[in-house]
């Protein structure tokens, strides 16, 4: 296999392409990507990234390196082969950042699925985080998964979880069809606030004008109705919640199968949903799918 260049050749449809560096994180998101390809009935490609940190005058050295590199890929593509049923899996090495393979695989894929090992602030400006940087910059949705919880087929496996924030027909496409490929509920929130100008003057919200939680509702249940038409056998809960875009989606994902939120910002009534995604991967325990329009 030529470095760089996926089974199939260069135009073949990735399909599902997953992250695997051999880690327990990545087996979390190779289990995942498993299920995604046969769900969906797509190819699945498991890309392993390498980088040698000796010189390039070392190529002993790196010929190595580069072997191990292919041991690892031919364990992530074996257990892929031998743990689906009909699903064509292809192999990709590259020897550079992962990141940038991943993005660069993200123009043609159907979904990246990469695992996070949840780093602290400190490890993160040290190592940097493929995770977050592939949910920021991929062109196709991207599913982060981490946490204890994190794995398909749990034995009462909760709901798929949407962020609503404005602008959101993408969102909720993908959202609506991960709930209908698990036949699993969907919970659809929205974090809303009272004005800062009313905050400041010192008023306890039970004797503020309930306006802005009404407008939320309403902009909600707008957003949503066309999809629950759409899929009526998907079982759908409507939750305006007042506070912090953050803290809300952490608030309301312990136990869900899936949080899926937005890669942009958006404007108006459900807006500032797009700012929190990267720090949301971090606060939260379940898989988070960050869709781009």
């Amino acid at each position: 296999m030529e470095p760089n260049s996926p089974a199939g050749g260069p135009d073949a449809n990735p399909g599902i392409v997953v992250g695997y560096d051999g880690s327990d994180f990545a087996m979390q998101a190779l289990d995942w990507a498993m299920d995604e390809a046969e769900y969906r009935d797509t190819p699945i490609t498991v890309c392993h990234a390498w980088q040698t940190p000796y010189g390039a005058g070392d190529e002993e050295a790196r010929k190595s390196l580069q072997h191990a590199a292919e041991h690892v890929l031919w364990h992530g593509a074996e257990c892929a082969r031998q743990c689906t049923s009909g699903v064509r899996v292809r192999e990709d090495l590259f020897e550079g950042p992962a990141s940038d393979r991943l993005v660069a695989l993200s123009e043609t894929a159907d979904l990246i699925v990469v695992g996070s090992r949840g780093l602290s602030g400190a490890a993160r400006r040290v190592m940097g985080s493929v995770a977050g940087h592939v949910a920021t910059h991929a062109l196709c949705p991207v599913i982060v998964v981490r946490g204890a919880g994190s794995l398909p087929h749990r034995r009462h496996p909760g709901p798929i979880v949407v962020g609503v924030g404005g602008g959101d027909d993408h969102v909720l496409a993908f959202a609506y069809r991960e709930a209908v490929l698990r036949a699993l509920p969907l919970i659809a929130v929205h974090a809303w606030r009272y004005p800062a100008a009313v905050w400041s003057a010192g008023m306890a919200p039970m004797v503020m004008s309930d306006v802005p939680g009404r407008e939320a509702v309403e902009a909600l249940e707008a957003a949503v109705e066309p999809w629950r038409a759409r899929y009526p056998d998907v079982h759908t809960l409507l939750q305006p919640v007042e506070g912090p875009v953050l803290d809300v989606l952490a608030d309301t994902s312990p136990g869900a199968t899936m949080l899926v939120v937005g890669a942009t910002r958006a404007r108006g009534v459900l807006g500032r949903l797009g700012s929190v995604t990267r720090p949301l991967i971090d606060a939260v325990t379940c898989p988070v799918a960050v869709v781009r329009s």
